[in-house]
C-alpha cells in the first residue's frame, strides 16, 4: 500500500509548504502539551502554598523520565518507519511500529512498579524534605503508579502516526489529552472542587492521558487498511534489523532524556537547599521557559519524517533545504521570545503566584535562563537531524556533551560563584557551547553529502 498524498508531501511539495504543513501540528500539539503543564503550575499556585507548588515542581524528574521511554521507542520505531517509507519497505514499517508500541507498553508497566516499589528512596533522591514529601508522593501516585502507562503510550502512538506524514491526527490525538487536561485541574485541585492540592493535578493528568489513548485506538481502528501504523500482535517480534534500526537512534535518545532528567534533578537539588519559597520560583520559570522549547521542539520533530525520507531516497538537496528553512524560522522566533522574557520577567513570574519572595527570585531566574534560548534551534535541529537519519552515536555524544560535560559542571560552578542565582545560567553555557558544534557537524556532514551525490552523479551535487 502507498499512500500518494503522503509520497506528495515528502517527496514533491515546496519545501515552506511540506514544513508547515508538517511541523505546524506537531508545534501546535507541543505547545498544548506545554499548556497543560503550565496549568498545573498555575492552578496549583492559586492554592497560595509553596509547599504544594514544590510538590509538582520535585516530581518533575519523574515525569521527564517518561520520554526516555517515549525516545527509545517513539522516536526510535518513527524513524525506522519513516526511512522505511522512503525505501518502499512496507512490512519493516508495519514491524517497527508494532514493536514501538508493544516495547513502550511493557516499560510503562515496569517503570509503574519499580516507581511505587522503590518510593521512599526515590522521594529522597528527588530533594524531598518532611514539609513536602507526603504532597510529593500523593502526585507520583496518581502520574506514575496509575498513569505511566497511558502518558507513555499516547506519547509513542503520536511518534508512529506521525511518521508516515499524519502530523494533524497525531496532534489531535495529544492535544485532546491536554485540552481535557486543563479543564479537569481547576476541578480537582482548587476548593471549590474537590479540593486535592497538588494530587489533583496528578490525578487529572491521569484522566487525560487515559482519553488520548482512547483517541488514538479509535483512529487506528477506523484507518485501519489505510494506514502503515499497526500494532496487531502477529507484527511484532524481536527480528534483528528492526531491534537493531530502532534502538540505534532511541537508545541515544533515551540517554539524552535520562541526562535531562539527571540535570533536573541536580538543579532542584541545589535550588532546595535554599527554600521551598526558591523551589516554587525555580519550577515557574522553568514551565515559563518551556514555551519557546517546546517551539522548537515541536518544529524539529515534525520535519524529522521528512529528512528521514529524503535521507533514506538519497534526496539530500532537499533535505538540506528542509533544515536551513526551518532553522532560518526558529532562531528568529526564539530570539524575540528571549527578549520578550527578559524585559517581562516580573510580569511573567506573577502570573503564577502573587508572592513577592517567589516573584523575586523568579525574576532573576528567568532572566538567566531565557538568554539560552535562541542556541536552542540549532542544537535541537542537529539532534533532530542525526535521530532522523539514523545517527545514533552523534545524537548520543551531543546529549552527553550537554549535560555531563556542560551543563552540570556548571551548576557545580555557578552556584558556587554565585550562589543559587548563578543556578540559572548553566543552561545558557551549555547550550551556546553547544550550538556552536552543532553548527560545525552538520556543515561537515553535508559537505559528506555533497561529495557522495557528485560521486553518483545524481543530480544533487548543488548541495
Amino acid at each position: 500500500m502507498e499512500d500518494k498524498l503522503k509520497t506528495e508531501i515528502f517527496e514533491k511539495m515546496p519545501i515552506p509548504k511540506a514544513v508547515v504543513k508538517l511541523a505546524v501540528p506537531t508545534v501546535l500539539g507541543c505547545l498544548v502539551t506545554m499548556l497543560y503543564n503550565l496549568a498545573d503550575t498555575y492552578f496549583v499556585g492559586i492554592l497560595n502554598d509553596p509547599v504544594q507548588n514544590a510538590a509538582v515542581t520535585l516530581a518533575a524528574p519523574v515525569l521527564l523520565a517518561f520520554n526516555a521511554v517515549n525516545n527509545l521507542f517513539g522516536v526510535g520505531a518513527s524513524s525506522m518507519m519513516s526511512r522505511a517509507l522512503g525505501t518502499k519497505d512496507h512490512d519493516t514499517v508495519y514491524r517497527s511500529s508494532a514493536f514501538g508500541f508493544y516495547s513502550a507498553l511493557a516499560c510503562g508497566i515496569l517503570f509503574a512498579l519499580c516507581c511505587t516499589v522503590l518510593k521512599g528512596p526515590l522521594l529522597a533522591l528527588l530533594g524531598t524534605n518532611l514539609e513536602n514529601v507526603a504532597q510529593t508522593g500523593s502526585y507520583l501516585f496518581w502520574t506514575v503508579t496509575c498513569g505511566a502507562v497511558p502518558a507513555i503510550l499516547n506519547v509513542v502512538m503520536g511518534y508512529l502516526v506521525r511518521s508516515e506524514g499524519s502530523a494533524l491526527h497525531a496532534s489531535i490525538g495529544t492535544m485532546s489529552g491536554c485540552l481535557l487536561n486543563i479543564v479537569l485541574d481547576p476541578i480537582f485541585i482548587l476548593p471549590w472542587g474537590l479540593n486535592m492540592g497538588a494530587a489533583g493535578a496528578g490525578c487529572a493528568t491521569f484522566i487525560s492521558n487515559c482519553a488520548a489513548c482512547l483517541y488514538f485506538f479509535v483512529l487506528l481502528y477506523i484507518k485501519r487498511g489505510r494506514t502503515f501504523v499497526c500494532i496487531h500482535p502477529k507484527y511484532f517480534g524481536f527480528r534483528k534489523a528492526i531491534v537493531t534500526g530502532v534502538c540505534g537512534v532511541g537508545i541515544p535518545a533515551a540517554i539524552q532524556n535520562l541526562l535531562n532528567v539527571t540535570g533536573m534533578t541536580v538543579l532542584n537539588n541545589f535550588t532546595a537547599a535554599f527554600s521551598s519559597d526558591a523551589v516554587a520560583a525555580m519550577g515557574i520559570c522553568q514551565k515559563i521557559n518551556m514555551i519557546p522549547m517546546y517551539i522548537a521542539m515541536g518544529l524539529s520533530q515534525g520535519i524529522m519524517p521528512l529528512i528521514s525520507y529524503n535521507f533514506a531516497a538519497g534526496n539530500y538537496d532537499r533535505m538540506k533545504k528542509t533544515l536551513l528553512f526551518s532553522a532560518k524560522l526558529t532562531v528568529g522566533f526564539l530570539s524575540a521570545a528571549a527578549f520578550g522574557y527578559y524585559i517581562g520577567a516580573e510580569k511573567l513570574v506573577s502570573l503564577f503566584m502573587k508572592n513577592e519572595v517567589i516573584i523575586g527570585y523568579g525574576s532573576r531566574f528567568l532572566r538567566g535562563m531565557c538568554l539560552a534560548t535562541p542556541f536552542l534551534a540549532t542544537d535541537f535541529l542537529a539532534v533532530g537531524v542525526f535521530q532522523a537519519c539514523g545517527m545514533g552515536r552523534k545524537s548520543l555524544m551531543f546529549a552527553v556533551l550537554r549535560k555531563i560535560v556542560l551543563e552540570i559542571p556548571a551548576l557545580y560552578l555557578l552556584n558556587r560563584l554565585f550562589p543559587l542565582y548563578g543556578l540559572a545560567y548553566a543552561q545558557t553555557v551549555a547550550e551556546f557551547i553547544l550550538a556552536i558544534a552543532a553548527a560545525a557537524v552538520l556543515l561537515r556532514m553535508f559537505q559528506g553529502f555533497k561529495r557522495k551525490a557528485q560521486e553518483s552523479g545524481d543530480g544533487c551535487a548543488n548541495l
